[in-house]
């Protein structure tokens, strides 16, 4: 499920295990720097390229695996 290859990818590059789904990248302590790491992440491991401007419509594991299944269909 892409929802959980995010989740995964988000708590590692955020170096945090007590991220949800639904919490929002910056309140978690998400910046540009960290940002980039999961965009590269998710072109190596999902095989997708997220622009900056979805990045800050989509800033929860729940709304960025939905636009990302969203390129599938």
């Amino acid at each position: 499920m892409i929802t959980d290859r995010v989740l995964t990818i988000w708590r590692r590059e955020l170096q945090r295990d007590d991220i949800a789904v639904d919490d929002n990248f910056f309140a978690v302590g998400g910046q540009s720097v960290i940002m980039a790491k999961i965009q590269w992440a998710f072109i190596e491991e999902l095989d997708v390229e997220i622009p900056v401007d979805q990045m800050f419509r989509n800033p929860t594991v729940a709304s960025i695996a939905a636009y990302i299944e969203s390129l599938h269909t």
